[in-house]
């Protein structure tokens, strides 16, 4: 009994001594755990939960001993050997110990009580450090004061003593391992250094990532409606009474169907029967594209086919001959049949590859998309609808129609003639050096003047108070009195002759010199000459009678135009510069404007301004004559390209018709001074004389219509009518010929 009594009792002592060890472990290892712990973190977020299951382990540990046991049994797994060592120990040692374990419960128990209080002292919704209590506020407010905020006993925190200067900086920059990771808080001053959960928790709010760790983004979606049929409808509200009835609008919508395709306004869609067979060209329709099925969509045209000359092994007939290889290879690339040369093979494979091959490939690239294509509809237009409606020649009359009197006498061109204004007498001047004189109505020549030189140009005075003809010869410009009229015209002639002389004492001397003639030239009629620096190629008058302009062709000089006074014996050059070659000019019959006809085109000068109105573009190559309407507003201007152009002034710079009813070259464009008649002359030996009604209605275009074409003249060295002017009452047309001749069309 002793024996068994004393051995339960060392059994129950040797377990109590086992308990005492592992609790002894235990407080030790959680103390460690506890020292590990960094105190001064500042962003722990799980720091109050921690504390919580502290509290809870170590309260279980201080309930029972057996839970001590529980968590280490792998500590105790691995110290077998140790406990069995200790198990040996004496008193003394046991004692120790369980003085140890008492004095690190006393210290635990104490953390706690500290841990209790403090555990809601710094706990905030907004901010995890709340020492500073003066909110959300920039803290530059305070950069002037020595304090920086206010705890929350309402006491001032002051700034810390921050001397560091930037060399401090850089050497804590270089001898601080911590420097990258430290950062200055503005609310209290410090610097706090973040911890690794900090520094991966700044890092991943970088990279645009969650906070939590253990966030998943990517969770399934909860859904709130399923493919399952509810229990319980969402509304049980009974059915309309609409809903059993058939409704009324429908059927008047159907019976509206019905009665229009009874009346055949809609037709239903026949639908093809598919028994039976579908047939379809195979070739009909090759374009698949988008434009096929529009209708004016035209297929390209396709590659003709090769032919013999384009095989391997062609004909004989086919092949080149060296004079033929000799002329392909010297003509143009367009201009060949072949863009080859037909070459001949024993066998097919012997042929080489085409050099052309991706030439004729681009070009057919070229042709199918710059090529445009056009269905273009044929509209069925009856020819006599395109010629314009114009009134018959017959009620046009009247105009000169036959010839009627040839005046016979020149030997030479008849380059010019002039018709007086009373209509009695014409002036012709030709290049045998002479001037004849000739009655209109008995085509007898009253007078020949030899001038001596060829006559380029001569002019009648249009004052029919004055009996005078300006005739351009060479260099010189001659003034005639051919004392064709009676005694009053004669006086009144003499009298505008001897004006001058009272300006001869203040002339001025200049390119042009006037010179009175005596002798056998005074005895002739010659009663001036003036001296121009250059060969004068026309005269022409104003219609006052008092002014004479002169044209000398020549692109070197700014003196191609001079404008002459007789009555005053002056001459004067109207432009400064030249402004092309000047081939004709004219005076405005009623405005004071002057008309300068270059090779391409007219300008019109306001000679009391003294500034161009207009340019009047002629479309032509060559201008070669003018003439104006004796209302003003319009100009014909004939051209050496064979062309007519009618400028109406008020309507636009460019013609307003272009006639090209001439052959060759047009010489000469004459208007009637009364009847609504233009004629123009050419070189194929023609005079057309043409109907062109000016209307007094701005709106109303001119009506232009030809009315006879005149001949009779022979062509002689390639050179036609010259000059044409009509007679100034009758509707009658001299024209002047290179045969030498003068024709009277009436």
């Amino acid at each position: 009994m002793e024996k068994s009594s004393s051995s339960s009792n060392t059994r129950s002592s040797e377990q109590k001594e086992e308990m005492k060890k592992v609790s002894v472990k235990t407080v030790k290892k959680r103390s460690k755990e506890e020292e590990d712990e960094d105190p001064d973190e500042v962003f722990n977020f799980n720091k109050s939960t921690e504390k919580v299951e502290d509290e809870d382990d170590v309260t279980d540990s201080e309930d029972s001993i057996f839970s001590g046991l529980e968590d280490s049994v792998s500590d105790t797994a691995d110290d077998d050997d140790e406990d069995d060592d200790e198990d040996d120990g004496d008193n003394d040692d046991e004692d120790h110990t369980v003085e140890q374990e008492q004095t690190l419960q006393e210290e635990k128990q104490q953390q706690q009580g500290a841990a209790k209080e403090d555990e809601y002292k710094q706990d905030s919704s907004d901010e995890e450090d709340i020492r500073n209590t003066v909110g959300n506020i920039p803290m530059e407010w305070y950069k002037d004061f020595p304090h920086i905020g206010y705890n929350l006993d309402g006491k001032r925190i002051y700034k810390p003593i921050r001397n560091k200067d930037e060399l401090d900086d850089f050497l804590d920059k270089m001898e601080d391992p911590n420097y990258w990771r430290t950062v200055h808080d503005k609310q209290t001053g410090s610097d706090i250094v973040l911890s690794d959960e900090q520094v991966e928790l700044v890092k991943r709010l970088q990279r645009g990532q969650f906070g939590d760790v253990n966030f998943n983004e990517y969770q399934p979606q909860v859904e709130f409606f399923s493919k399952d049929l509810m229990l319980h409808p969402v509304t049980n509200r009974p059915a309309d009474k609409r809903s059993f009835i058939p409704s009324l609008i429908e059927k008047e919508k159907v019976s509206k169907l019905v009665h229009a395709i009874k009346m055949g306004w809609i037709k239903p869609k026949r639908t093809d029967d598919a028994s039976r067979g579908r047939y379809y060209d195979l070739w009909a329709n090759e374009d698949s594209s988008i434009l096929a099925n529009h209708k004016m969509h035209l297929p390209a045209p396709k590659i003709p086919l090769p032919g013999h000359q384009e095989s391997y092994n062609p004909p004989p007939e086919y092949l080149f001959t060296d004079e033929e290889r000799a002329l392909w290879e010297q003509q143009d690339v367009s201009d060949r049949k072949l863009p080859f040369v037909p070459r001949k093979f024993s066998s097919l494979r012997q042929v080489p590859s085409f050099p052309r091959f991706l030439h004729e490939r681009f070009e057919r690239c070229l042709d199918l998309y710059l090529c445009p294509r056009q269905r273009k509809m044929r509209v069925n237009v009856n020819p006599d609808d395109l010629i314009p409606k114009l009134p018959k020649p017959k009620d046009l009359q009247p105009f000169p129609t036959t010839q009627s009197m040839v005046y016979r006498g020149h030997s030479g061109l008849v380059r010019s003639i002039s018709v007086s204004p009373s209509g009695q007498w014409l002036a012709s001047g030709s290049d045998d050096c002479s001037v004849r004189f000739w009655e209109v109505c008995s085509s007898r020549c009253m007078r020949t003047v030899q001038v001596g030189g060829a006559v380029k140009s001569i002019a009648w005075n249009p004052n029919p108070l004055v009996s005078l003809l300006a005739v351009a010869q060479d260099s010189v410009v001659l003034i005639l009195s051919p004392a064709l009229a009676d005694r009053q015209i004669l006086l009144s002639t003499e009298q505008l002759l001897s004006g001058q002389l009272e300006a001869d004492s203040t002339e001025e001397a200049g390119p042009v010199k006037w010179i009175n003639l005596e002798g056998v030239e005074l005895s002739q009629g010659i009663r001036l000459k003036i001296q121009h620096p250059k060969a004068v190629h026309q005269v022409t008058w104003h219609a006052k009678g008092d002014y004479l302009a002169s044209v000398m062709p020549d692109h070197s000089s700014h003196l191609q135009v001079f404008i002459h006074q007789v009555s005053r014996r002056r001459s004067q050059n109207p432009f400064r510069k030249s402004k092309g070659l000047v081939q004709c000019v004219s005076f405005h019959p009623v405005r004071p404007y002057f008309f300068v006809g270059t090779q391409r085109s007219v300008r019109i000068y306001n000679l009391v301004k003294q500034e161009m109105t207009k340019k009047l573009q002629a479309n032509s190559k060559w201008i070669s004559s003018m003439a104006v309407h004796p209302g003003g507003d319009h100009v014909i201007c004939g051209s050496y390209d064979c062309r007519l152009s009618w400028f109406d002034l008020d309507l636009s710079t460019k013609p307003y018709k272009m006639l090209r009813h001439h052959k060759k070259a047009v010489r000469a464009v004459a208007y009637h001074r009364l009847y609504p008649l233009f004629a123009s002359a050419s070189d194929d030996g023609s005079v057309i004389v043409c109907h062109g009604t000016v209307y007094s209605d701005l709106l109303q275009n001119p009506l232009i219509v030809p009315v006879k074409v005149l001949r009779g003249h022979v062509i002689t060295h390639d050179l036609g009518v010259l000059d044409v002017a009509f007679h100034p009452t009758q509707p009658w047309i001299f024209s002047s010929g290179a045969d030498g001749t003068i024709r009277l069309f009436t």
